[in-house]
């Protein structure tokens, strides 16, 4: 095996894409260079400075942490081709003109080196055509690479070799993407747009001529189709807006343009609507009005008849919520099938046009079916595939429901099904997915998965429904399961427990579970991994304690039946800080309260660069009390080396006072809830792997826990600096009494009380302290206000 190590890249053009790609390149510690034209005044540079000055104001960031955008290399096509010869991959990311794209290429061809690939991040032009005139060699090394936006957010990527496009560049490029970079990678034919544009715009496409023909306003399409369907909860026509309808016009033109003759050609004509809407100006969320339009702080819709806005916010009919809510695929699809009112008869037309579209067209834009159904998934949001959930409601009664409604010219076309679908392989087994591999109609055979090396990085790779793959829930062998937890193992040496309650609360099974699992680990293994089972599906790694299963002991013993569940807590977290063999806290999604206490905890954190920590107590009228700000006061005691430790206690203070969760787990490096050396993991289906490793590797390495040590703090000093400045925010009216209460609590715990500056204490002296005013707080009128208003509604009360 030889390594291909991406040691700089170089993007070409800093438009929206090209910049963010750029970006979460830098998030990944890839050296990149970014061009563009030379400014016609001020700074040759000067476009691609205002484009990295861009990417820090964007939302969602693209950046983990702001500061990096410095990281970013400015280069233009006059001055600074000669970079071009020490980078290992270039990206270009242009207008989608072939013209331009060629035009450029000319340019840059005789400076790209011997080795390096060279790809487009085209939405949906022929990367056939558009190698043309490159040499041999070149055009070997040269492909397409479709990202999607926003890049650092979007799984998917779509690489698009052509036919003189080297195997092991395509192999290459598939193992940087996965690993560096983090992303889901699907293989696309050289097709117009590729597999999931193709697939996903034709689907935007059909539900607005349904919606037409069905009489639904673009409220209740976007209800339907939106997170009650299991997909982007954006819907269908604020989707649109977000992406920019011009973009969305642009992907429909190519679609018109390159597929004259494609049976479904008439649905590709731009939707009156649309085009009126572009010819006005009205391209949807960045001008300010499109399907939606905000005025003041109502949203209104559009209405297709009048082309004016009106008031919007209508919802699906109950009954069709509730068939939505049915868990059987088959009985749902049923219901829908054969529902009278217009929403269900919308909803199964919008299923039958897209069973139809990727029946037909299977052969012609994916080399099997597998591939269609992770382009929508890690494209397009869709939490199941269409080949998936075609399968899972009955291959062979839905075929059959397509086929009548094609005969009776129901459909979009009448182009009928392929042979395939009713009779052979895929008959046979009642669907694309199997065992074996998933259907592919050119081969009429099971293709199987991707076996590059890539892939033995993650124990539990994207399922498909159908495969029968082992997923993280059931594999390996169970040492102990409850309804809270699962201790288990895949038969080496490291032992995991995941997490089986809601968002992974922490309550008393858990932290049972975690002395268990403990002191199994502490016998028989090399080391403990916490890891949930759906941390590469956008699961959380702890939303932190289980506050509703402490109420009932609150309501009949009041603070006194909650101390010692607190203490326990604490408890629990310092056995597993103090472990006799390494704890590796493998976090992903959202660890918060006692989530991000847990973490603190562990002797290691690995963490999906998507990971958005912090102690969140007070927006529920608490202070953290799991040792969450006695860390925060040991870590500054020793970054401060002897220095004012004040100075580095405000960002724990701070961070704890103002509720700051961090955007990625590269900020929560700047805000010391991850250290220096922690691993930040870029593609979630990786988490376990590297946990594991770090997990042996300490204690192959001779893993000892630190001893307890004492903890200098400020005292009454570094306590009465912070409540001066409180006082300041609490008279401006910047914080309530209430806040002001909780800031000069957290406070006193983090600069150790009532003692003189420069006193040492212990972490128990720290953890008392926390659990006195925890307490103190649940009998306060005003926290109680928030802990209910939280539990109703689910957003923080601010009293």
């Amino acid at each position: 095996m030889t390594n291909f190590i991406v040691k700089k890249v170089a993007v070409l053009g800093a438009g929206v894409m090209g910049a963010q790609i750029a970006a979460h390149c830098i998030n990944a510690k890839v050296p990149v260079v970014l061009f563009d034209l030379p400014a016609k005044e001020g700074p040759k540079n000067g476009i691609v400075l205002r484009a990295i000055e861009n990417l820090k104001k964007l939302s969602p960031a693209p950046l983990g942490n702001k500061d990096d955008a410095a990281l970013i290399q400015v280069a233009n096509y006059e001055d600074n081709l000669d970079l071009l010869a020490g980078c290992d991959l270039i990206i270009e990311a242009i207008a989608e003109r072939m013209d331009w794209k060629h035009d450029l290429y000319q340019k840059v061809a005789p400076h790209i080196g011997p080795n390096a690939i060279f790809a487009s991040n085209t939405s949906g032009l022929s990367i056939t055509k558009l190698a043309e005139g490159f040499d041999a060699d070149l055009k070997s090394r040269y492909c397409g690479v479709h990202f999607f936006n926003p890049p650092r957010y979007m799984h998917l990527v779509e690489i698009i070799p052509t036919e003189s496009t080297r195997p092991e560049i395509s192999d290459q490029l598939e193992g940087f993407l996965t690993t560096t970079l983090g992303k889901g990678v699907v293989r696309a034919k050289d097709t117009p747009n590729f597999i999931a544009n193709r697939v996903g715009v034709f689907g935007i496409l059909a539900i607005v001529h349904e919606a037409e023909k069905f009489g639904l306003s673009v409220d209740v399409v976007d209800d339907l189709t939106g997170a009650k369907l299991g997909r982007a909860k954006s819907g269908t026509f604020r989707t649109a807006d977000v992406v920019g309808l011009d973009t969305m016009g642009h992907v429909i033109k190519t679609m018109q343009d390159y597929l004259p003759n494609d049976p479904f050609a008439a649905v590709y004509k731009t939707p009156a609507v649309l085009a009126k809407l572009v010819e006005k100006g009205a391209l949807g969320q960045k001008s300010g009005a499109g399907f939606y339009k905000k005025v003041g702080k109502e949203i209104q819709r559009l209405d297709f008849a009048t082309g004016e806005y009106v008031a919007g916010g209508a919802k699906a009919a109950d009954i069709i919520a509730r068939i939505l809510k049915e868990k059987d695929p088959v009985k749902k699809m049923k219901a829908l099938h054969d529902s009278t009112n217009p929403q269900g008869q919308f909803l199964w037309a919008i299923f039958r046009d897209a069973f139809h579209y990727i029946a037909i067209h299977l052969d012609t834009v994916a080399d099997n079916a597998r591939d269609i159904d992770f382009a929508m998934r890690w494209g397009f949001g869709w939490n199941v595939g269409p080949f998936e959930t075609w399968q899972a409601s009955n291959w062979l009664q839905v075929a059959n429901w397509v086929k009548e409604d094609i005969d009776a010219g129901r459909a979009l076309c009448n182009a009928p099904l392929p042979a395939w679908v009713f009779e052979g392989p895929v008959a046979d087994k009642g669907g694309v997915h199997t065992a074996e591999g998933s259907y592919s109609a050119v081969s009429n055979s099971f293709v199987p998965r991707s076996n590059l090396a890539v892939y033995d990085r993650q124990p539990f790779r994207a399922p498909v429904i159908g495969s029968g793959a082992v997923d993280g829930k059931t594999a390996g062998t169970t040492v102990f399961e409850d309804e809270s937890v699962r201790v288990w193992h895949s038969g080496d040496d490291v032992l995991i427990i995941s997490f089986k309650t809601k968002m992974h609360v922490i309550g008393e099974g858990v932290i049972n579970g975690l002395k268990l699992a403990l002191a199994e680990a502490e016998k028989n293994f090399k080391g403990l991994v916490i890891w949930h089972a759906d941390a590469a599906e956008g699961g959380a790694f702890s939303a932190g304690a289980d506050l509703q299963s402490a109420l009932p002991a609150f309501m009949q013993g009041g603070v006194k039946a909650v101390d010692p569940i607190i203490a326990e807590l604490q408890k629990t977290f310092m056995s597993l800080k103090y472990a006799n063999v390494p704890v590796i806290a493998a976090v992903a999604g959202l660890a918060l309260g006692g989530g991000c206490e847990l973490a603190l905890h562990a002797s290691k954190r690995v963490a999906s660069i998507e990971s958005y920590i912090g102690l969140v107590e007070v927006g529920v009228g608490l202070i953290p009390a799991g040792g969450g700000l006695k860390e925060a006061a040991q870590r500054a005691a020793n970054q401060a080396n002897g220095n004012d430790i004040l100075q580095f206690l405000k960002v724990g203070f701070t961070n704890a006072a103002t509720a700051n969760v961090s955007k990625s787990a590269l900020e929560a490096k700047k805000m010391g809830y991850l250290k220096q050396d922690d691993v930040i993991v870029f593609n979630p289906y990786e988490l376990l792997h590297v946990a594991k490793v770090e997990a042996r590797a300490m204690f192959d390495a001779g893993f000892r826990p630190q001893l307890p040590s004492l903890i200098q703090v400020t005292g009454r000093y570094g306590w009465g600096t912070i409540k001066a400045q409180l006082v300041n925010m609490r008279d401006g009216g910047f914080i309530s009494a209430h806040d002001f209460k909780l800031g000069e609590m957290i406070a006193e715990i983090v600069s150790g009380g009532d003692v003189d500056q420069g006193s040492f204490v212990s972490e128990q002296w720290l953890l008392d302290m926390e659990r006195k005013a925890f307490l103190e707080l649940l009998n306060h009128p005003k926290t109680q206000e928030r802990i209910m208003g939280m539990m109703q509604t689910g957003k923080p009360v601010r009293n």
